[in-house]
């Protein structure tokens, strides 16, 4: 069948499975060319389809050589759909594992889920040979059910709080810059973003994993957060999905009490900022994106998402180069944040304009060539057709 791309709005509705392909072996070639280094033995990566979940997986595998699980959702194949990306994803992963005799389990699965936490409990119990010393937090979700009351559903929103913000966003189907005003949250939003995206489920995993005994004493567990800069702040940082990062912050306080005493480590990573299917919807992120890579292309210091998470757990988790701040959290981010990148963004934002944007732009064509490739389009090389029955070969 002939693979066409399909981009609404800033969601991609199509997938190349032979570009995800060769993303992923780059992606793997990338923490390879590294060499390896002591980490985990055993890790569970929750949201490990995609992004940083997958950076942090691909990086446990291929640089620490541990047994990895995934855990995440993603719509597998059917009738004339292909699947998603993370589907696929997670197979070529599993591929490549099983190559380099790496033991890789995946769980197509809700994480939030009661029912998954005991799965992966079973797994870990009666498949592994020792209890986890890993664990990634990188969920992201728009809704989440309350596990004491299946009627009541929390769902995420992308607000400012106080007052209505304007912003210009990347309107990637159309290649314009739109205008999007955005209401401030009502307090009820706030209260259900900070309980979908916040650390409440994380603390859930920990507690169910160590109830069952299948948490190392000295395991290191991980949630991925974000600051930003100015240009970013009303939206998020000051916005709702900002306060469910400082309750994340808090949860990583209670489990770094509860982890320490054995040896364990609770950790919040402040993340550069990225594309990412997440971050192509959050309104005016994008415009900062345009002129974030502009100006890494000028300085030479932009980082794809696994050599960050490869520089993250290399460096920072198991190395001797961690940065951190007053608070205590890791700092990957600090090369976007210095002086030397946020002054040519500066100097970079307010020339892209509706009236001035233009897809010849730099930033612009290196963001849509990253988000184009996170569904396997614009990979050099890759052919635009793909045979089913390839399908029937495929083990999740």
């Amino acid at each position: 069948m002939q693979l066409s791309e399909k981009i609404a709005g800033n969601v991609s509705r199509a997938v190349n499975p032979h570009g995800l392909e060769q993303m992923m072996a780059r992606q793997i070639d990338t923490v390879r060319r590294r060499g390896t280094y002591a980490g985990a033995k055993r890790a569970l990566i929750l949201g490990g389809s995609a992004s940083y979940g997958l950076g942090s997986r691909l990086t446990a595998a291929f640089g620490q050589g541990a047994t990895t699980i995934s855990v995440g959702y993603a719509r597998p194949p059917h009738d004339t759909f292909l699947g998603a990306a993370g589907w696929w994803n997670q197979v070529y992963f599993n591929q490549a594992a099983e190559r380099a005799g790496l033991v890789a389990q995946n769980f197509n699965a809700n994480a939030f889920l009661t029912s998954t936490k005991q799965l992966v409990i079973d797994y870990i119990q009666q498949r592994l040979d020792g209890p986890i010393d890993l664990l990634v937090y990188a969920v992201a979700a728009p809704k989440r059910v309350n596990p004491e009351n299946s009627a009541e559903v929390w769902r995420s929103v992308i607000k400012p709080i106080g007052t209505p913000i304007t912003e210009f966003s990347v309107d990637l189907e159309h290649e314009k810059l739109m205008k999007q005003t955005l209401m401030p949250a009502t307090s009820e939003e706030v209260t259900a973003t900070t309980h979908v995206m916040g650390g409440e489920d994380w603390e859930l995993w920990v507690a169910a994993l160590k109830t069952a005994g299948v948490l190392a004493p000295n395991c290191k567990t991980i949630l991925f957060s974000y600051e930003g800069p100015a240009a970013t702040a009303a939206i998020y940082h000051d916005g709702t999905l900002g306060q469910a990062k400082r309750a994340a912050e808090a949860s990583a306080q209670r489990l770094q009490a509860v982890l320490a005493p054995t040896g364990g480590e609770a950790l919040i990573s402040v993340n550069r900022s990225a594309t990412t299917k997440a971050s192509a919807i959050i309104p005016g992120f994008s415009r900062y994106l345009l002129a974030l890579l502009q100006a890494e292309q000028a300085i030479g210091s932009h980082e794809t998402t696994v050599e960050h998470q490869d520089r993250l757990f290399r460096d920072m988790v198991y190395g001797r180069q961690r940065q951190v701040d007053d608070l205590g959290r890791l700092r990957p981010d600090a090369a976007e944040l210095s002086a030397a990148t946020q002054d040519q963004v500066v100097r970079i934002l307010p020339e892209i304009t509706p009236a001035t944007f233009t897809p010849d732009l730099l930033g612009y064509q290196q963001y849509r060539r990253e988000f184009r490739q996170l569904s396997g389009f614009d990979v050099p090389g890759v052919p635009a057709d793909f045979d089913r029955a390839e399908l029937n070969q495929l083990r999740y």
